[in-house]
Protein backbone atom coordinates (compact mmCIF):
# COMPACT_ATOMS: atom_id res chain seq x y z
CA UNK A 1 0.00 0.00 0.00
CA UNK A 2 1.12 3.87 -0.41
CA UNK A 3 0.17 7.00 1.42
CA UNK A 4 -0.23 9.95 -1.14
CA UNK A 5 -0.49 13.57 -0.21
CA UNK A 6 0.61 16.47 -2.14
CA UNK A 7 1.47 14.12 -4.85
CA UNK A 8 4.29 12.76 -2.79
CA UNK A 9 4.30 8.75 -1.97
CA UNK A 10 5.52 6.55 1.02
CA UNK A 11 5.36 2.52 1.39
CA UNK A 12 2.67 1.95 4.47
CA UNK A 13 1.79 -1.06 6.48
CA UNK A 14 -1.09 -1.44 8.26
CA UNK A 15 -0.40 -2.71 11.64
CA UNK A 16 -2.87 -5.27 12.03
CA UNK A 17 -2.27 -8.41 15.14
CA UNK A 18 -1.74 -7.95 18.48
CA UNK A 19 2.11 -7.69 18.07
CA UNK A 20 2.77 -5.23 15.13
CA UNK A 21 0.15 -3.07 16.38
CA UNK A 22 2.47 -3.40 19.97
CA UNK A 23 5.42 -2.99 18.26
CA UNK A 24 5.32 -0.05 15.83
CA UNK A 25 8.69 1.35 15.66
CA UNK A 26 9.77 0.07 19.05
CA UNK A 27 13.48 -0.54 18.61
CA UNK A 28 13.92 0.31 15.01
CA UNK A 29 17.08 2.38 14.17
CA UNK A 30 15.82 3.59 10.47
CA UNK A 31 12.65 4.78 9.69
CA UNK A 32 11.92 4.47 5.97
CA UNK A 33 8.36 3.22 5.32
CA UNK A 34 4.89 4.08 7.55
CA UNK A 35 2.50 2.28 9.65
CA UNK A 36 -0.84 2.52 9.60
CA UNK A 37 -3.71 1.78 12.63
CA UNK A 38 -7.15 1.63 11.61
CA UNK A 39 -9.03 2.26 14.86
CA UNK A 40 -6.73 4.17 16.85
CA UNK A 41 -6.74 7.32 18.58
CA UNK A 42 -4.09 7.43 21.22
CA UNK A 43 -0.03 6.20 20.75
CA UNK A 44 2.89 6.38 22.90
CA UNK A 45 7.05 6.52 21.62
CA UNK A 46 7.96 4.54 24.83
CA UNK A 47 11.39 2.77 23.29
CA UNK A 48 11.70 4.47 20.66
CA UNK A 49 15.17 5.04 18.68
CA UNK A 50 14.19 7.73 15.92
CA UNK A 51 11.62 10.76 16.84
CA UNK A 52 8.87 10.43 13.95
CA UNK A 53 5.79 12.47 12.52
CA UNK A 54 2.31 11.50 13.24
CA UNK A 55 -0.65 12.04 11.29
CA UNK A 56 -4.46 11.29 13.06
CA UNK A 57 -7.00 11.46 10.46
CA UNK A 58 -10.87 10.47 10.83
CA UNK A 59 -12.93 7.68 8.88
CA UNK A 60 -12.86 10.19 5.82
CA UNK A 61 -9.25 10.69 6.01
CA UNK A 62 -9.34 14.15 6.88
CA UNK A 63 -6.10 15.38 8.76
CA UNK A 64 -7.26 16.14 12.48
CA UNK A 65 -3.97 15.97 14.24
CA UNK A 66 -0.38 16.72 13.66
CA UNK A 67 2.69 16.11 15.69
CA UNK A 68 5.67 16.52 14.05
CA UNK A 69 9.32 15.51 15.10
CA UNK A 70 7.83 13.71 18.08
CA UNK A 71 10.34 12.54 20.56
CA UNK A 72 10.85 9.30 22.50
CA UNK A 73 8.74 8.69 25.92
CA UNK A 74 5.72 10.82 25.25
CA UNK A 75 1.80 10.40 24.88
CA UNK A 76 -0.72 11.29 23.02
CA UNK A 77 -3.75 10.86 24.93
CA UNK A 78 -7.24 9.84 23.00
CA UNK A 79 -8.29 12.43 21.03
CA UNK A 80 -11.84 12.38 20.25
CA UNK A 81 -13.08 11.45 16.29
CA UNK A 82 -9.73 10.02 15.50
CA UNK A 83 -10.39 6.77 13.43
CA UNK A 84 -6.94 6.21 12.03
CA UNK A 85 -3.14 7.12 13.16
CA UNK A 86 -0.12 7.00 10.86
CA UNK A 87 3.56 7.30 12.28
CA UNK A 88 6.06 7.68 9.39
CA UNK A 89 9.36 9.21 9.30
CA UNK A 90 9.84 12.44 10.31
CA UNK A 91 9.47 15.33 7.54
CA UNK A 92 8.45 13.39 4.74
CA UNK A 93 5.76 15.42 4.37
CA UNK A 94 4.31 18.71 4.87
CA UNK A 95 1.11 18.69 6.21
CA UNK A 96 -1.74 21.01 6.38
CA UNK A 97 -4.59 20.08 8.94
CA UNK A 98 -7.95 19.55 7.62
CA UNK A 99 -6.46 18.15 4.06
CA UNK A 100 -7.03 14.81 2.79
CA UNK A 101 -4.82 11.94 3.13
CA UNK A 102 -5.18 8.72 0.50
CA UNK A 103 -4.39 5.29 0.79
CA UNK A 104 -3.86 3.26 -2.11
CA UNK A 105 -3.63 -0.79 -2.01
Amino acid sequence: MELIYDNKKITIYECKGFYTRLKGFMFCKEINHALLFNHCNSIHTFFMKKNIDVIMCDKEDNILYYYHNLSKNKIIFPKKNVYKTIELPVNYFNIKLNEKIRIEK
